[in-house]
């Protein structure tokens, strides 16, 4: 039997299944819907003397000030210092970040045009009428293209990051090398937050109020669309690139970032585009979303109109001052730095950044104490402290989460160093069992701090909450997401961090500065005789630090989506209940539809683990081929040339739109079938998603950042480049490139864009159920769900490498 045959025997019984389920729905659900919910007028309550939209308007001088400190830090990074030679690389580096964000750009047209068709179904079957419909519309379009402008900043600023860092380090001082990576990190964290802020300002205080609510929707699609897509196709991309180069190292015995080898320069365009593009959109996306999440719970959970009013100016208010609380802890930690290690011959590039985190936590805390009390201390019940317990809950949390990750991923931890250990006899295959028990350690140890975090906010909410809204708990939750993203320009900047060190290490070794003859130039400069050596040993530790605090950011976002989620699938439950005054007891497992939801759910992440992999694995087979067919290792050229490195990208780029095509459709359509199929099946779809999602994440992060500094450890304290030992680790960290920036990172936004989604598709089932009964929606999931299959199957099978054993032993017997 054929695949194609064999799939199709499979997918039928489960077809006919499903559309057994949508008949067993248990009563008719009526949803009320996100599209037609409302803002109260927000100047109706005053606070601090002034009206509540007034207050909110205030906050756009807030945003106004992040945009200039990031056009200012942007000016400084511009002007500083670097050779010229270093200066065109990274040069060359944006320049191929460009092509490829205009590719993705016109892409994310295409895949929005799918998005576009549903939203304009739902808004039209809803009688909001044309203009209405062109409004939710167009702010899917600026939500969308808000992750996409982020983006780019956040690529313009690292690549002019990374030259100047490269710079720095023939200075022989430390201090330098951290200060120029945060401060380009920084100015992506304040640009970006200030950005979304700035953007559910305008739309909560300008737009009338019978539109806000549609509009917060569409926006939160179009930025949820925009992130799923770069931060899959980022993630495929970056690690091609990066495994191509890495594997070079072993098959040619070549440097780390041999210029001669043609992809590097398409590496260090992934490291952007995996580790800048991807990051700015999901963070921008993150930020916005958990907004979303909460502005819908208040509305549908809070029944009296003037406690609304409170919370919603309450939680951006504190929004606001949080992005005044990260500026202010930002400039009182460098100052620190400074003092400690401006003149410093060696530094723990972990610790500021460390510092960084914890002071922004305290600071963070105490404004949202200071804030709550100022804001809604007359509130009944003394709910300003309980409610700013519950988000210093997640505050907290944005600091403790990265301390645990480091336990299994920084170059100091036991269990990195386990896998250097164990490399160091068992070679490949126990550097790879090693990188597998911190993931699973690390997925226990975390989900138990998650869990304990959420489990404090919970207690808190039954502390009198549920006399003023529906659901306390729910609500709760979305306060300790909320929590998480307080920090989010320091987030940001810690996980932007990375990508400037890596590149920065690429950029030193592309300019061949070593072989340029301008020491005494250099000399001149410096004071001192440059020490080559000493720069790469600076660059390769700082890029140690890099690694560990990208390794740190992920569960923070992965945490929000699934804590962010959780808040938005109550609001589809509220709709489905009708406030949770009927069928209720379909949110249960006796109910055989939600059972099923949950199994499925399981399967659909395991599914996007394998093809975002299958993706990876057949972009990196074509990039090696390629490289070691074109390397020139045998005459005077000093470096690849620019036509084999754009070649070496445009194997990148291809086969990460391909993977994230079949991915990203799979994914639309099963959001389509699963919701048509059962609204309360569709309920455990999303739930399981983001439980599995979590700790799959999880898992393949920190494996992969276990993996990712073993290779460091080896090759920077251990200084074992080109032995047997390094060869090992370089096998483990391949492995983990796709675990831990391509499948776990990409799971983020899938979530949330389903749940996003999923808002919108499973209110358009129960319309259509209601007008023409369950046998058309039966049938539109089983369409829906043969269209997702076609696109499951293609995410392998036309994602194959496509050469058969016997080509492999043709090839055997020649080499022998």
């Amino acid at each position: 039997m054929t695949p194609s045959r064999a799939g199709a025997a499979l997918a039928a019984p489960l077809v006919l299944l499903l559309a057994g389920c949508a008949g067993g729905g248990g009563g008719e659900p009526h949803v009320g819907g996100e599209a037609n919910l409302q803002l109260p007028d927000l100047g109706s309550v005053k606070f601090l003397g002034m009206p509540g939209d007034v207050l909110l308007s205030l906050g756009l001088i807030v945003c106004a000030l992040g945009l200039g400190f990031g056009v200012l830090t942007y000016t400084q990074l511009k002007k500083m210092p670097a050779h010229k030679a270093m200066r065109e690389i990274s040069e060359l580096i944006y320049t191929t970040c460009k092509t490829y964000l205009l590719q993705q750009g016109r892409f994310l047209l295409l895949l929005w045009a799918f998005i576009a068709a549903i939203i304009v179904l739902y808004y039209l079957s809803l009688g909001f009428g044309i203009g209405k419909t062109a409004i939710v519309i167009g702010f899917s379009l600026i939500g969308m293209g808000g992750s996409y402008a982020v983006a780019w900043y956040g690529i313009r600023v690292n690549t002019l990051a990374n030259s100047r860092t490269a710079h720095a380090a023939i200075g022989g001082k430390p201090h330098p090398l951290h200060d120029i990576p945060l401060r380009s990190g920084m100015s992506i964290g304040m640009v970006l937050i200030s950005v979304e802020l700035a953007m559910m300002l305008i739309i909560m205080v300008f737009l009338p109020g019978e539109i806000a609510g549609a509009c917060f929707i569409g926006f939160a699609i179009g930025e949820s669309l925009g992130a799923s897509a770069l931060r899959i196709a980022g993630g495929i991309f970056t690690k091609i690139a990066d495994i191509g180069a890495d594997l070079m190292k072993i098959v040619l015995h070549i440097k780390e970032d041999d210029a001669r080898n043609p992809g590097v320069i398409a590496d260090c365009t992934g490291d952007n585009a995996g580790d800048s593009v991807g990051p700015s959109a999901d963070g921008f996306e993150t930020y916005g979303v958990t907004g979303v999440a909460l502005i819908t719970f208040i509305l549908l959970g809070v029944p009296e109109q003037t406690m609304q009013i409170q919370l919603l100016v309450w939680l951006f208010v504190i929004r606001a001052v949080m992005v005044i609380a990260s500026g202010i802890s930002y400039f009182l930690n460098a100052a620190i730095s400074r003092s400690r290690y401006a003149n410093a011959d060696e530094m723990d590039f972990e610790k500021p950044l460390t510092s960084l985190v914890w002071i922004t936590s305290v600071v963070c805390i105490a404004l949202t104490f200071g804030t709550s009390a100022l804001l809604i201390s007359d509130m009944p019940d003394g709910l300003w402290w309980k409610l700013s317990m519950i988000i210093s809950c997640g505050t907290l949390a944005g600091a403790l989460i990265p301390e645990l990750v480091k336990v299994f991923t920084s170059t100091k931890s036991r269990h990195t160093r386990e896998v250097v250990v164990s490399s160091n006899k068992g070679g490949p295959s126990l550097d790879i069992l090693s990188g597998l028990v911190a993931g699973n350690f690390s997925a226990y140890w975390l989900g138990m701090a998650i869990t304990g975090l959420m489990a404090v906010a919970y207690w808190m909410s039954t502390l009198g909450l549920g006399e003023f809204m529906l659901a306390p708990a729910v609500f709760a939750f979305g306060l300790v997401a909320f929590g998480f993203l307080g920090m989010g320009p320091v987030t940001i900047a810690v996980d932007s961090y990375g990508p400037v060190t890596d590149n920065a290490q690429s950029v030193f070794e592309l300019s061949t500065i070593e072989e340029e003859g301008v020491e005494d130039e250099l000399e001149k400069e410096f004071g001192r005789r440059p020490d080559f050596e000493r720069a790469k040993y600076l660059l390769e530790a700082n890029d140690g630090a890099g690694n560990t605090f990208k390794a740190t950011a992920k569960p923070v976002l992965i945490g929000t989506a699934v804590v962010g989620a959780t808040t938005m699938i109550f609001s589809i439950m509220m709709g489905l209940t009708e406030g949770l005054q009927h069928d209720v007891e379909n949110l249960s497992l006796l109910h055989a539809p939600f059972l099923l939801g949950l199994l499925v759910g399981g399967a659909v992440i395991y599914w996007f683990t394998g093809a975002s992999i299958q993706a990876v694995t057949t972009g990196a087979y074509r990039a090696v081929e390629f490289i070691g067919a074109n390397i020139d290792l045998d005459s005077d050229a000093k470096r690849a040339s620019d036509e084999d490195s754009s070649k070496v990208v445009a194997i990148c780029t291809k086969y990460a739109q391909k993977g994230m095509f079949n991915i990203f459709l799979g994914v639309f359509f099963a959001t389509l079938a699963f919701a048509f199929v059962e609204p309360f099946f569709f309920i455990g779809y999303l739930i399981a998603m983001a439980l599995f999602g979590l700790y799959q994440a999880i898992f393949m992060a920190n494996a992969g950042g276990a993996w990712d500094n073993a290779k460091k450890l080896v090759e920077v304290d251990l200084a074992a480049k080109g032995t047997a030992l390094h060869e090992a680790t370089i096998v483990g960290d391949t492995v983990g490139d796709p675990y831990k920036d391509t499948s776990s990172v990409a799971l983020n936004p899938v979530i949330k864009f389903t749940t996003l989604f999923g808002l919108l598709a499973v209110e358009l089932s129960v319309l259509l159920r209601d007008e023409v009964g369950v046998g058309l929606t039966g049938a539109l999931a089983a369409v829906f769900l043969l269209a997702s299959m076609v696109f499951v199957y293609r995410s392998f099978y036309s994602m194959r490498i496509n050469e058969e054993l016997e080509d492999i032993k043709i090839e055997v017997v020649e080499a022998s």
